[in-house]
């Protein structure tokens, strides 16, 4: 990031809740100075009080970025309070869900630049992926100055226009809810096998994790990887009959699953 400009002119964080914690926390670790950061919430947690950043004082007059982490559900009221440093000389950064591009330059002025992120719960751990689009008045520096800030808490990845937002929200925002519930569900089956609850739990949570892990540094596809642990007439074959069934299985319902969350998030954005 660039940290000059930033401790120049200040970082200001509108929420910090367990999204905006992270990226705090991963901000600091890479050498921010708790100075350059004004932190605006409600409710500051024990653990953001002793991080030593400023709470709730009195903010800079035009500072580099303004990053909103508010929860949805709140945006209409906490809007109003940033059209003061709309206009230009601050870049707004949004990860807050639903939120249009548009709907902030109603609020800030249509020359303020502003990026719409799309960050996901593995944030907590550092793991996260989060999709990033400018609205016309986003420069090369200011994308490059997002990505940084937002590479606190994982990978970053750009995206080609706003519409697509729907479809990463349906893919990786709420995807770590499909997996959760994979491994809620993958955990009952074990019971079902006759596996005590605590030991079907962690056998499914250290699968689905170790399984993750080797997609993301394997260089084979996921569908080589399937292929290599699938023996002819063996245990996961007879399993993937079951979830590769095209009228049944994973295929058909994910897509539905993805497309009515896509659809939920294109409904909202419309308010």
């Amino acid at each position: 990031m660039d940290m000059e400009q930033i401790v120049a002119r200040g970082l200001v964080l509108l929420g910090c809740g367990k999204m905006g914690s992270a990226m705090l926390k991963g901000w600091l670790e890479r050498g921010l100075p708790k100075e350059a950061v004004w932190v605006m919430d409600p409710n500051p947690s024990d653990w953001l009080k002793a991080t030593g950043v400023h709470i709730n004082a009195a903010v800079p007059e035009q500072p580099a970025i303004v990053l909103v982490a508010v929860k949805p559900q709140v945006m209409g009221a906490a809007l109003p309070s940033l059209k003061d440093y709309g206009g230009g000389e601050t870049l707004f950064i949004s990860v807050a869900a639903g939120t249009s591009i548009a709907t902030y330059e109603a609020k800030l002025g249509a020359q303020t630049p502003i990026i719409r992120a799309m960050p996901n719960t593995p944030a907590a751990v550092g793991c996260g992926i989060t999709a990033l689009i400018g609205n016309s008045h986003t420069s090369a520096a200011h994308i490059e100055q997002a990505e940084a800030l937002l590479s606190a808490v994982g990978q970053t990845v750009r995206l080609d226009d706003e519409a697509q937002m729907d479809a990463v929200t349906g893919v990786s925002g709420s995807g770590p809810a499909y997996v959760f519930h994979l491994i809620e569900t993958l955990a009952a089956a074990g019971v079902a096998q006759g596996l005590s609850e605590a030991l079907s739990m962690q056998l499914a949570k250290a699968t689905v994790a170790g399984a993750g892990a080797l997609a993301e540094a394997a260089e084979e596809t996921p569908s080589q990887l399937r292929v290599n642990v699938t023996s002819p007439n063996g245990t996961t074959q007879a399993a993937l009959e079951v979830l590769m069934d095209e009228e049944s299985g994973f295929p058909p319902l994910l897509k539905r699953a993805v497309a009515a969350a896509a659809n939920r998030s294109e409904e909202l954005s419309r308010g």
